[in-house]
């Protein structure tokens, strides 16, 4: 008989193995289990549903702000300026730097009060209120512990509070473990009310989290209308944290805006009070003068000279006021070239080259100062403004130069017209060249004062009528329903681990499960070729092929019966088939037990042989005595007539029991009368089916292989331990069985196997030398 596994049959897991993973097996391998998905995520539905009832909901707050751009908009002096995209601008993109600042979101904290936080405990856990907290707490001087701890306030009385367990007085400074505190009411307290608990934040954490939650973008790119939002538990708190921005903002904007006019009116008010205090020294002069000398008017002559005089020294100290603030710009220029100070009053001066030039180095210098806030020193923009204020500079210094010669120039010759007009008065008596004198500077002193008084309320209203670059065209407002935490999400989220958690535990399990669970198992470690698959079933009958019945195992046992006729050698020869298996309790009595009837039921002559000599049970299963065997034939004490018995109800059905149970099986099965046994039953028999032991225990089944045709290695899912696979491989790989196939058994499910035909061989190597034993196992 040949040692060759060269038959018909091709391995077909050979080309599922090439094929990717069946999507579909492991779709069902999870749908088994379909109950544990359904109470997972029952659970997780429970579970977003109490995740969200302890969430505060999160509230948007909005605002548009429209920011003036008097350079939008082409025209034909700009429009080469309005191609260039890296000109700078005063436009979004500066603006939203602004709005997000550190120093101006610090002023609305501290304006609102933002840095204390106010809350309220419900069933769902603490709620803040904002405007609707019947106490405020003004930190005076606080300790670390105030920023570490909660403080829960109640109103012990009308004038009462208690702070964690410490009662103090509302109104009044009082010092406290968390520092020195003070508690005002907004109305009368009521004893008995809500605890209200205050959490006091530094100064820098609430503004650094306040510009965290705020976001500044334009609605579009061709536009200058900026959106403002700000997200909040409180909408009221957010609306009024916008509203607090925006006016910090616009308030900003002012003050830079009127930085030369605030100068200016400075430098007026300074020269009110000296030339004040002058005209008033002048005037009592005079009082004094015509007291002591009787003097009450003056000649022709003189008055003539006096209103010369008069024009030229008015004219001089016109000259020395412009040369003046000739003098501060120049020393502006030097003093401060390198960084920006106050801009010099430019009222006295009428040229208005150097008015417009003081002007825009100012504009340049304002322009600078905002953009300085948001950008570095390198920025090539910064940069562009610094050359243009050093040119502008420049400029500034030639012009001063040249008015100053000329302003010089002027004053020189209006002197010496004085010392002229000065040298005729002395021909007019003492008395009145003393009078024209004073009265002179009395003139003076009073046109100076009304010209400052004018050039101040001039100042003054240009000051006054300064509005910021913005306007707010939506007012702050926040929507009905909160955005944190979507609902629809949080159910996603707890519905996907209600779905990932049987899937990990199933995917855990497989991981550390040691047993064949899957064709695949078999395939990745195997080369075997496997014959077929019988389903796991609950069935408890031991005999499931009759005739006319046709469940699903029955229709997998006729597959089976047809495979083995790609087994064959020659198809007119009786086939022994062999089932063995690697341990106990796979269902190979099972299978053959019923493949036998499967054969009888066509009319095949089939005969079975309890070869399992240490723990025979297929007797006992089918209730027939075991008083003469296979054992009784192979010691020469009976013939296959003797040992040959027909299963009820299949009359070409037959069954060799093992006999008494002999103490050395494997001796018995070494002897020549097995092959006599299979050499008769040849004759007689088209099937002969061997039901042996496991060959993962004891050797029985490897010392009848040689007298069979095929081999059904028997691999039950959820029983067959993986590390068996690789031992089937190499046997089939040393071809130690004939025509070695697999069988898988309890396909599909984990339960315990049919009748639960189990084997217990762990007394094999207990009983050596105990003498043979006949008993008769009759089926109760």
């Amino acid at each position: 008989m040949s040692n060759q596994n060269n038959y018909a049959y091709a391995p077909y897991q050979l080309y599922e193995a090439e094929n990717t993973p069946n999507l579909r097996a492991i779709l069902m391998r999870y749908a088994r289990h379909w109950k544990w998905f359904v109470a997972s995520l029952i659970l997780a539905g429970a579970g977003a549903y109490a995740y969200l009832l302890y969430q505060t909901p999160i509230y948007k707050v909005q605002t548009s702000l429209l920011i003036k751009d008097d350079k939008k908009g082409l025209s034909e002096e700009n429009i080469l300026k309005e191609m260039d995209i890296f000109a700078p601008k005063k436009v979004v993109e500066n603006e939203m730097e602004i709005l997000k600042s550190h120093a101006l979101m610090d002023k609305v904290v501290g304006g609102l009060g933002l840095d204390v936080q106010y809350f309220q405990p419900t069933n769902l856990g603490k709620r803040e209120i904002y405007d609707v907290a019947p106490i405020r707490l003004v930190v005076e001087k606080p300790t670390p512990a105030l920023y570490e701890n909660e403080l829960e306030i109640t109103a012990t009385s009308p004038n009462t509070v208690r702070i964690n367990d410490k009662i103090y007085p509302v109104n009044q400074s009082v010092q406290t473990p968390y520092g020195r505190v003070r508690v005002f009411a907004h109305h009368r307290l009521k004893t008995g009310s809500d605890p209200i608990i205050v959490q006091v934040l530094p100064r820098q954490d609430a503004v650094e989290g306040y510009l965290k939650q705020l976001t500044v973008e334009p609605t579009s790119k061709a536009s200058t209308v900026l959106q403002l939002t700000l997200e909040d538990a409180v909408p009221r708190k957010g609306e009024a944290v916008l509203n607090k921005l925006i006016s910090e903002y616009n308030q900003a904007a002012v003050v830079d805006k009127n930085i030369v006019a605030s100068n200016t009116l400075s430098f007026i008010e300074e020269r009110l009070r000296l030339i004040a205090g002058e005209l008033s020294t002048v005037e009592k002069g005079v009082e004094s003068f015509k007291s002591a000398e009787g003097i009450t008017d003056l000649s022709s002559q003189a008055q003539v000279f006096l209103e010369t005089v008069k024009d030229n020294d008015s004219q001089l100290n016109k000259t020395t006021i412009q040369l003046g603030v000739i003098e501060d710009v120049e020393r502006y220029l030097s003093s401060r070239s390198n960084e920006r100070g106050m801009a010099p009053a430019t009222l006295s001066v009428s040229d208005p080259v150097l008015v417009g030039l003081v002007g825009k180095l100012n504009e340049l210098e304002l322009q600078r100062d905002q953009l300085s806030r948001t950008t570095t020193l390198n920025n090539p923009m910064l940069q562009s403004l610094d050359s243009q204020i050093k040119a502008t500079k420049a400029s500034l210094t030639d012009n001063v130069q040249n008015m100053k010669q000329a302003l010089t120039s002027t004053r020189q010759q209006l002197r010496l017209t004085n010392r002229q007009l000065e040298n005729q008065i002395r021909t007019i008596p003492r008395k009145e060249r003393a009078l024209v004198n004073i009265t002179r500077q009395q003139a003076i002193k009073n046109n100076l004062y009304t010209y400052l008084l004018e050039k101040r309320e001039e100042t003054a209203l240009s000051y006054a009528s300064t509005v910021a670059d913005s306007r707010t065209i939506d007012p702050p407002r926040s929507g009905s329903e909160p955005v944190k935490p979507v609902k629809a999400t949080i159910f996603l989220l707890f519905g996907l681990l209600g779905l990932m958690l049987p899937v990990g535990a199933i995917a855990a399990r497989d991981a550390l499960n040691d047993r064949v669970s899957r064709r695949s198992d078999i395939e990745s470690a195997s080369q075997v070729p496997i014959l077929g698959e019988i389903m796991a079933s609950r069935n408890v009958d031991p005999l499931v092929m009759v005739s006319g019945k046709r469940s699903v195992i029955a229709e997998q046992i006729r597959t089976l019966r047809t495979n083995l006729q790609f087994l064959r050698s020659n198809p007119t020869d009786s086939q022994v088939v062999m089932f063995t298996s690697s341990i106990s309790g796979e269902g190979k009595s099972f299978l053959s037990l019923n493949l036998g009837a499967s054969l009888a039921l066509v009319d095949r002559p089939t005969v079975i042989l309890e070869m399992d000599l240490r723990k025979p049970k297929l007797h006992s299963v089918l209730g027939l005595l075991n008083t003469v065997g296979i054992s009784n034939y192979l010691i020469q004490e009976a013939t296959v007539d003797d040992i040959l018995q027909e299963i009820p109800g299949f009359p070409n059905y037959h069954i060799i029991t093992s006999g008494p149970i002999p103490p050395n099986p494997a001796e018995l099965l070494s002897s020549p009368q097995l092959e006599e046994l299979f050499r008769e039953l040849r004759q007689r028999f088209a099937y002969i089916i061997v039901d042996t032991p496991p060959i993962g225990l004891v050797t029985d089944a490897q010392l009848i292989a040689p007298h069979v045709d095929a081999t059904m290695f028997m691999v039950r899912h959820d029983h067959t331990p993986k590390a068996y696979i690789r031992m089937i491989d190499n046997l089939y790989k040393e071809h130690r069985f004939q025509r070695l196939n697999l069988i898988l058994n309890g396909v599909g499910g984990g339960e315990s196997y049919q009748y639960g035909y189990s084997y217990g061989y762990g007394g094999y190597y207990e009983e050596p030398n105990k003498p043979a034993k006949i008993t008769i196992h009759k089926r109760k």
